[in-house]
């Protein structure tokens, strides 16, 4: 066999193995928008089963009982207020952070990174207590707010390793030019993170927008403030569960992150691969 047929073969092997894989993790999500077209009565039938008819009775219950349109509303509201925040705030940081090198800036860059380690599961209820405190609990704005938390140590992580590929050179240029630090970085550093930008930016709304425990302990406590998946939550009950409205719920919650992450997919792999060559 020659060393290009051997290449062949490797990757015919190769794109086998990722498309069973792809098939595996693909799998559950199909059954999921299956059986939200079936009727209860067939999901307990056969939950593998396609269903006789695509029968939409399911969405329209779902929509009206859910109170679909505000609590979408909710999502957008949140998660745009987390995502600006997180984006704005941790890539001045790396901006700063790697262009002022010293033992402060090394310090500053463990303390804001660190916390990305720690489970949230233990600091939960002491993070409710102090919300409760000043006031950032049970409210919309109060949770974007919090997001800025939990994804401002990744965020700035992610820019900082791209800021190194932005040459010196330009704040020096700037500088001759007599603009500030701010001004450099708004109007000539940021403009040059697009990519790594819309990154952050696609991990984050996939994040925050399916988010569910930080929800659960925030804003469950008003209809007014529920999310989208703490919704699809209330079809699902201790003694009984109507899947057929929790399965459809449930597509109704992440189609539109999975919209997101599709049309910017693209982005993402730009981001990675430009901040591996070059670095």
């Amino acid at each position: 066999m020659t060393i290009k047929a051997k290449r062949r073969l490797r990757m015919t092997v190769m794109i086998f193995v990722l498309i069973v894989v792809a098939a595996i993790y693909i799998y559950p999500v199909f059954l999921m928008f299956m059986n939200s077209f079936k009727p209860f009565g067939e999901i307990v039938a056969n939950v593998l089963a396609l269903p006789k008819s695509l029968d939409l009775s399911n969405y329209t219950y779902v929509v009206k009982k859910m109170d679909y349109l505000a609590l979408f509303k909710n999502n957008v509201i949140i998660t745009v207020i987390g995502i600006v925040g997180i984006v704005i705030f941790s890539s001045m940081a790396a901006y700063i952070l790697d262009r002022r090198k010293g033992t402060y800036s090394r310090i500053a860059y463990l303390i804001i990174t660190t916390p990305m380690l720690i489970p949230f599961q233990t600091i939960m209820i002491t993070l409710l207590k102090s919300m409760n405190v000043i006031h950032l609990a049970g409210s919309k704005i109060g949770l974007g707010i919090q997001y800025w938390g939990f994804g401002i140590p990744m965020a700035t992580f992610i820019f900082f390793n791209f800021m190194k590929t932005i040459p010196k050179e330009l704040d020096e240029s700037a500088k001759i030019d007599g603009a500030s630090t701010f001004r450099t970085y708004r109007s000539i550093i940021f403009p040059l993170l697009k990519s790594v930008t819309v990154t952050v930016t696609v991990l984050d709304v996939m994040w925050i927008w399916n988010d569910f425990l930080l929800p659960l302990l925030m804003v469950n406590s008003n209809n007014k403030t529920k999310t989208l998946v703490l919704a699809a939550y209330t079809f699902v009950g201790q003694m009984n569960t109507k899947w057929n409205y929790a399965l459809t719920a449930m597509v109704l919650t992440v189609v539109p992150s999975i919209i997101v992450f599709i049309l910017l997919q693209k982005y993402i792999v730009e981001g990675v691969v430009a901040g591996a060559v070059k670095g």
